[in-house]
């Protein structure tokens, strides 16, 4: 089994579609206002906006966006406008971390883990 596509509904969809995109997505279906599909520049991962009214948005899921150049990344799209909630900061479970909010309000942590997003030092044994 492998996640491979998101979808965030939206009363703000072309916003939202704008915010993803200047993180680096790249649109490939766009019927906007309605809809639009987005892929990450590395991997196979999709991520789509469906328009909807009387969205309600709660702080129970995160959107996880991992980038070799963290502290580049997060210069780089402060330079775009993008505000961010938390500057890059290395954590204890050994990520480096930065977090902001879409249109919607949804938390995206932008972060960089390297080898130990799947094999922390205290991973089970298989």
């Amino acid at each position: 089994m492998n996640l491979n596509q998101v979808t965030i509904y939206s009363e703000k969809p072309v916003e939202t579609v704008e915010f993803f995109e200047k993180l680096g997505l790249r649109r490939i279906v766009d019927s906007l206002p309605r809809y639009a599909r987005l892929e990450c520049p590395d991997g196979e991962s999709t991520l789509s906006v469906q328009s909807a009214e009387n969205v309600v948005v709660t702080n129970n899921i995160v959107l996880y966006f991992e980038c070799e150049n963290l502290d580049e990344t997060v210069a780089a799209l402060r330079s775009k406008g993008l505000f961010f909630d938390e500057d890059p900061t290395d954590r204890e479970w050994l990520w480096r971390q930065a977090y902001m909010t879409d249109p919607n309000g949804n938390r995206i942590c932008l972060f960089y883990a390297g080898d130990n997003r799947k094999n922390p030092p205290w991973r089970v044994k298989s």
